[in-house]
This record gives structure tokens, C-alpha cells and sequence, in this order.
């Protein structure tokens, strides 16, 4: 049993009984079958209906979500409804097409043959998803796993389950609710979750968790998906528009009180225009709204900051800044820590990576911010960090900007912009090093959940294949012949005809 509370006012919401995972799972096999044999485009028409009824209801959607995560309401509307809409439209609209069969080229030596990609769904997925994005991620994973043709069995995180959202919304929307088995509990059901045996897990949450389900996996060889956490830098030379660049440092540090995996945790500015770029930060700083104690959350359109989401993440951000200050920082609050989970918005300069606060995830609405002198010096200090999910560059020089692009080992780079790898949903989204490994979203993301199946077809006939038996010196030599004349640097197209039909003409002479 879990009790989940509101970080608004901190008041029960509810307690939700944990889930039978044997029961969930044997629904899901039973359902997996009928997923598979209906059509790319039937499933891309049951995601249209659940695209409708999302789009038609979304402000009941949003008080749920705003009552259990804190957000503010316009960022619940961005990043909840907005975001999950988007991914439902794309993979409508183009998954049928990527699951199509895809004829691919053959070499010269196999004439006659066709090679063929299918991409044929893997059975039952296991979807465990945190604690930040509650709706996006039960919906965005399903309608990804969904679409490829199979059914799901999904544990939202303890904190913010959603109790009974996602189920009103797939049954009333039309969308075949057996597809997706709802099995609420904490980290002991997850395990069993786990080790009962998916065909595939896709997990999104920490890094430490994330090592102990690959662990669990193992033991039945289940393939694994790892969305985990960021540490996302944002390098700003110095030919930037100040007033522009400061608005999205500051939103892409701040959306979801900072409580996303690609939030700026790490702002880096060229030493030319530190000052200046440091002075407006904290002039905007001061016009942000946050949420107070006491004061309405859920219905406040003109709440730009909301709360904090789960008690012990908000331990985290506190310990991570007074640490920081303890070592040397400077830090700017324009407000004070109203409480647990209402945390004002925090700069920090005087920064370096040997303070916890510039290396591990911070997940809360602190910016730490620290000058450079060269190109290579931003390189170094970004790639700096044991995570690899996200980054973003600032220039007006985009020669520059691409080949900082590059240089930085992550999964996904935005240029003059923040987080919008992960809004266009026909990009893949996925890290590397401690953020994990795999994608999701678009074309890439849509294989994450489908057994990609070689085939190779020929015609049936009496023809006896050169490189069968019995092997033979002068079958060996018409081969050596027919290599030189496609790969060798005197290659051409006669030699290898010639020694093509020479070699089948052996073969067909020397039969076992």
C-alpha cells in the first residue's frame, strides 16, 4: 500500500493498493497476440482516438497532473499534454510507413536474390517510468510500443502514480485498455516486475537504479532500454544575443522546477561577456513567479515556477547548495526556501567540478554558472561529467557552434536553442555513458521496440550455389578471380562477369 501526497499543500491524495505483477503479466501475454496481428495502420487509428480524447480533455487531464507533480500549469500543458500529443501525431501519421517492409541493395555477387527488413513486434514490454513527467511517460512509451505491435506492462513511479488517470483515459478514449497493464507499488513490485521476464524493459529513472535492473535483466538475458539522468551543459560564446540567451538559460533551468533529466545543470560562459550575461540572469531571476505556500498551484495561469515534487529530492538540491556555498560559491535567491518543496529558484557562481553540485544531477531549480576562456576549454569542461544526455551550444557563428556540436559526447545537442532535441518527436532521445544507452522517439526509437528481422529470399530451383560443396582448387581460384575483379584496385566490371560465370558454370558441374 502507498499513500501519495500533494506537493502543493502537502494534504492525502489517495493510497493505492500495490499491484498483482503474475496477474498483469498473464493479461498482457494473452492480449499480445491480438496487438500483433492487427495492422500498423489500426494501431496508428487507435492512437488517433487517444490523440482526440487527450486533446478534448486535457484540463482535467492537468489537474491531476499539477496535484501530484506541483507543476505550473502552463508547463504541465507544455510538457504533459502539448509533448504527448505531438508523439502520438508523429507516430499516427509516419509509423506505418516505418514499419513497412524495406527491400535493401545486394552485392553484385548475389544477383537474383532480394534482401528484406521486417520489423515485427517483440511481445510484452515492461515500462517503468519516474516521477517527474507522470502522463508523458506512461503514454509516450505505451503509444512507441504500441504502434510496433505490442502490448505493455507499465509501473509508474510510487510518488506520482496518477491512480486511475491513464485507465479512464485509454478505456474512454477508445483505445484497447487491455494493451496496457497498470501495476502500481514501490521498488519491491519493480523488481518483480523485472525479474518475472519481459521481452523487453524500458526504463526511465536513475542512474543507480538503472544498474540494478540491468543486473535483474541478465539473469533471463532481457534486453534493457536505459533513459537515465542528465547533467546537461549549456556553453554560450560570446557573440550571443545576451537577452535571448539568458531567457533560455533560464527556462531550460527552471521548467519543471529544474526537475527534468535535460535541464541546463551546468551553464558555461565565455569570460567576455560573464558579467554582463551575469547581471541580467539575476534581474529576470527576480521577475519569475514561484509558487508560495498557501497560494493556488493548480488552476494559476500565471505561475512560472512551481513546486518541488518528492520530499527527497528537494534534500538533494538543499544538501547540493548549501555544500556549494560551504566550498566557495556565491549564491543569488532572490526569494527564500519557503519550505520542503516550495524552493526558490537559485543561482550560483564560483563554481567548480570539485563541488557535488557541478557533478552529480541536481534535478531542482538551481543554475551553477562559470566563465571559460577557449573553444576547447568549453569542450573539456562539458564533457567533464560522468552523464551524457544532453547539451546545448550558443552562437552566432554556426560553423563553430556544430563543431562544439560534435566535440561534446552526448546523446543529444541543441543548437541556439534548449531541450528541443527531445520536443521534435521524430528525433531519437537516448544518452550515453552514465545516462544510459538506447533511443526512443522517432524512426530509431520506434525499432527500439521491434524485432528488426533479416530475410533473404531466392527462387527455388536446381541451381547449386558456388560457395556450397564440394570445394574444389579450380572453384577456388574463379573465386580468387572474381575478387580481384570487384575489389581489387583493378577492378572491373568484365573481370567479374567473367569470373562470376566461371565460377557458376563450375558450380554447376561440380555437384557432391
Amino acid at each position: 500500500m502507498t499513500t501519495v501526497y500533494s506537493p502543493v499543500d502537502g494534504k492525502k491524495l489517495y493510497d493505492v493498493a500495490d499491484g498483482n505483477v503474475e496477474e498483469a503479466y498473464a493479461r498482457a501475454r494473452k492480449f499480445a497476440p491480438k496487438v500483433a496481428e492487427m495492422s500498423p495502420r489500426q494501431r496508428a487509428e487507435y492512437c488517433k482516438k487517444l490523440q482526440y480524447y487527450i486533446a478534448e480533455n486535457r484540463e482535467s487531464i492537468l489537474d491531476r497532473v499539477i496535484a501530484e507533480t506541483g507543476k505550473s500549469r502552463f508547463d504541465a500543458l507544455s510538457s504533459e499534454i502539448f509533448a504527448t500529443l505531438d508523439v502520438i501525431h508523429y507516430y499516427s501519421l509516419h509509423g506505418p510507413k516505418l514499419l513497412k517492409d524495406r527491400k535493401l541493395p545486394f552485392s553484385l555477387a548475389f544477383m537474383g536474390k532480394t534482401s528484406k527488413i521486417y520489423y515485427e513486434p517483440l511481445g510484452v514490454v515492461l515500462v517503468i517510468s519516474p516521477w517527474n513527467y507522470p502522463f508523458y511517460q506512461a503514454v509516450v512509451p505505451l503509444v512507441n510500443a504500441f504502434i510496433a505491435g505490442n502490448a505493455v506492462v507499465y509501473k509508474p513511479s510510487e510518488v506520482t502514480p496518477l491512480k486511475g488517470l491513464v485507465e479512464e483515459v485509454l478505456e474512454k478514449s477508445g483505445f484497447p485498455a487491455e494493451a496496457m497493464q497498470i501495476v502500481y507499488g514501490g521498488k519491491e513490485v519493480g523488481q518483480r516486475l523485472v525479474e518475472f521476464g519481459a521481452d523487453k524493459i524500458f526504463f526511465t529513472g536513475s542512474r543507480n537504479t538503472g544498474k540494478k535492473i540491468m543486473e535483474a535483466a541478465a539473469k533471463k538475458l532481457t534486453p534493457v532500454e536505459l533513459e537515465l539522468g542528465g547533467k546537461d551543459p549549456m556553453i554560450v560564446f560570446e557573440d550571443v544575443n545576451i537577452e535571448r540567451t539568458v531567457n533560455g538559460a533560464l527556462w531550460g533551468a527552471l521548467t519543471a522546477c529544474g526537475q527534468s533529466c535535460t535541464s541546463v545543470e551546468r551553464l558555461y560562459v565565455h569570460q567576455s561577456i560573464f558579467e554582463p550575461f551575469k547581471k541580467t540572469l539575476e534581474e529576470k531571476l527576480v521577475k519569475l513567479r514561484t509558487a508560495v505556500p498557501g497560494e493556488e498551484v493548480v488552476k494559476n495561469l500565471n505561475l512560472d515556477v512551481g513546486t518541488m515534487t518528492a520530499k527527497f529530492q528537494s534534500a538533494i538540491v538543499s544538501e547540493q547548495v548549501a555544500a556549494a556555498v560551504h566550498a566557495g560559491a556565491a549564491i543569488y535567491m532572490p526569494r527564500d526556501h519557503y519550505s520542503d518543496l516550495h524552493l526558490s529558484p537559485v543561482l550560483l557562481t564560483r563554481v567548480t567540478h570539485q563541488m557535488e553540485v557541478m557533478v552529480e544531477e541536481t534535478f531542482g531549480p538551481v543554475l551553477p554558472m562559470t566563465s571559460f576562456k577557449t573553444e576547447a576549454e568549453a569542450v573539456e569542461m562539458a564533457n567533464d561529467s560522468p552523464y551524457g544526455l544532453s547539451a546545448s551550444v550558443w552562437s552566432k557563428d554556426l560553423v563553430r557552434a556544430e563543431r562544439v556540436a560534435r566535440a561534446i559526447k552526448t546523446g543529444n545537442v541543441s543548437i541556439n536553442n534548449v531541450m528541443y532535441t527531445e520536443a521534435n518527436p521524430g528525433l531519437p532521445f537516448g544518452g550515453t555513458k552514465d545516462s544510459g544507452f538506447g533511443r526512443y522517439k522517432g524512426e530509431y526509437g520506434l525499432y527500439t521496440f521491434c524485432n528488426v528481422k533479416s530475410v533473404l529470399i531466392d527462387q527455388q530451383s536446381n541451381k547449386i550455389e558456388p560457395h556450397w560443396y564440394p570445394y574444389t582448387p579450380e572453384k577456388y581460384a574463379a573465386l580468387s578471380k572474381l575478387i580481384d575483379g570487384m575489389f581489387s584496385r583493378g577492378a572491373s566490371l568484365l573481370k567479374f562477369i567473367s569470373a562470376g560465370l566461371r565460377i557458376e558454370s563450375l558450380a554447376q558441374k561440380q555437384k557432391l
